[in-house]
């Protein structure tokens, strides 16, 4: 009715596509690490409600602006390489929970879920990739001359961003799983956030280096 088709072809590479790693993978493991399970998974619906901004987007003809035009490409790429710069910074002036000094007054004790769910969002939904994404990859599902094109998009963002969150909520409870041990010791979580901040920054300025 939709005019969808191959729909398990489409499950199939979303599902490739899903295990990819990238930004979003680095922040939903950073988090499990920092925060255990619950962190992960904040993490991980944030990521999926950003996601979820891109499906709309496309399924209205935002993204094919963001295509068309030079201008609001570039805008949006420099506001999420900033954003990305932001949270790298922030991870490493980050200390354990209980562990802070003047120069440094970020701790892990100090972050909500509400900002991580928050932080996850922002970090999908200002990546320029993922909308240019959605609009090279959904209409390749879509028949030309389906009378519902929209909700076709619709259709198919969710279900891409329903597979991808129990995904990304997988990654979630294995990285937190897999780092008790790491909580438990101060001296390596600290060098950890080092290593994930440096990561952030480096994916920010990749982000900023993007050509559309």
């Amino acid at each position: 009715m939709l005019g969808i088709h191959e729909l398990w072809l489409f499950a199939l590479s979303g599902l490739l596509l899903n295990i990819t790693p990238g930004p979003d993978t680095a922040y939903i493991v950073g988090r499990s690490v920092q925060l255990g399970w619950r962190g992960g998974a904040a993490a991980a619906l944030g990521i999926g409600f950003g996601c979820l901004l891109h499906i709309v987007a496309a399924a209205v003809g935002l993204s094919a602006l963001l295509a068309a035009s030079a201008a609001a490409f570039t805008a949006i790429k420099l506001v999420g390489a900033g954003y990305l710069i932001y949270l790298g910074v922030q991870m490493l002036r980050s200390r354990p929970g209980g562990q802070s000094s003047a120069a440094a007054p970020t701790t892990l004790q100090n972050i909500s879920l509400r900002e991580v769910f928050w932080q996850g969002a922002l970090t999908n939904a200002l990546n320029p990739k993922v909308a240019l994404f959605f609009l090279a990859f959904l209409p390749q599902f879509v028949d030309a001359d389906a009378p519902h094109q929209g909700l076709a998009f619709l259709a198919l963002g969710l279900l891409f961003d329903l597979n991808g969150t129990l995904w990304c909520l997988f990654i979630a409870a294995f990285a937190a799983k897999a780092a008790e041990r790491l909580r438990s010791s101060g001296v390596m979580q600290r060098w950890f956030n080092r290593a994930l901040g440096g990561l952030f920054i480096a994916l920010g300025v990749r982000v900023a280096l993007l050509q559309r």
